[in-house]
């Protein structure tokens, strides 16, 4: 019987840790994280990293994985998760994939065709209309060039505007080619959980969140990593605009409401991404959280 990659999926501050966490002690399993903000080593408040008592509950893997100088790509990840899917199923009959970096999970679970590799002279090119218009130069780009990709990309981040943009230039194909390519068989099943509740709701638990980051050192812990505010580590929610403060370009408060907002905006791309594959099945996490454990049981057996 094949081993089954269990994924817990959803946007930010659905709660998606705490049932991972659950739901791999039941299993007496292991952790595999897909947040790609989560693998840099310094980051840890304005990443809402896994508590101490979380991490030692059951171990994890790809928190702390990278540091912040480092470019980490999806196709790396696709490579190490698969290496280490294959040494931990000779150990457990499961393992539980959790995360909202959509792109990640997909790289494990189904791999993408590989895009062209990066051409110098269009990177050149597309770094300098970042650094003479700004990002909303690349985001209207983007918009023209690959509408579609517009919606699930994370619109703040340069560095995924920049592939995105390129790829299109240098190929003539869109990210949703290679993104949707020839889907890789992989010697595991894959059982897809997505974790949701009320909108409403959610966005009260995203405010409540930032503010506890905001008492909890977010000001600071941007302020320690403001000379590297140009890597791509650091092109993130509660980074970025605490960046803009430093700069004068927000008020304090007006930096706090930004991230509130901009963190909103990031949950509302996650839910456009994981709507689109239908293999994922549906939780409210506030209403049907008893239900989830004896569907992924039962599902299990079958």
């Amino acid at each position: 019987m094949y081993p089954t990659l269990v994924v817990i999926a959803g946007p930010t501050a659905v709660g998606k840790t705490a049932f991972s966490v659950e739901l791999a002690q039941h299993l007496k399993t292991e952790i595999i994280s897909a947040d790609s903000r989560q693998f840099y080593k310094e980051l840890t408040i304005g990443t809402a990293k896994p508590t101490a008592k979380e991490l030692a509950a059951c171990q994890h893997h790809f928190i702390n994985h990278i540091h912040v100088k480092e470019n980490y790509t999806a196709a790396q990840f696709e490579q190490e998760a698969l290496a280490l899917c294959n040494l931990k199923f000779m150990q457990h009959q499961q393992l539980v994939l959790t995360g909202g970096s959509g792109l990640y999970i997909d790289a494990l679970c189904h791999g993408f065709d590989d895009a062209p590799p990066s051409d110098p002279a269009v990177r050149a090119e597309l770094d300098l209309v970042l650094k003479n218009n700004g990002i909303k130069a690349l985001q209207q780009m983007l918009i023209q060039l690959d509408p579609d990709y517009s919606q699930k990309v994370d619109i703040n981040n340069p560095q995924r505007l920049i592939r995105a943009i390129e790829i299109n230039q240098s190929s003539g194909k869109n990210m949703h080619f290679f993104l949707k390519g020839k889907v890789k068989q992989r010697p595991f099943n894959i059982l897809k959980i997505c974790l949701t509740m009320d909108r409403e709701l959610l966005y009260e638990r995203i405010n409540n969140r930032v503010d506890h980051m905001i008492v909890n050192g977010l000001e600071d812990e941007a302020l320690a990593y403001y000379h590297l505010k140009d890597s791509n580590a650091l092109q993130t929610v509660g980074y970025k605009e605490f960046f803009d403060y430093f700069e004068g370009n927000y008020s304090y408060t007006e930096a706090v409401d930004k991230i509130k907002q901009n963190s909103r905006n990031y949950a509302k791309r996650q839910l456009t991404w994981f709507k689109r594959d239908k293999e994922y099945t549906w939780f409210d996490i506030n209403t049907n959280r008893n239900a989830i454990l004896p569907f992924i049981m039962k599902a299990l057996l079958n």
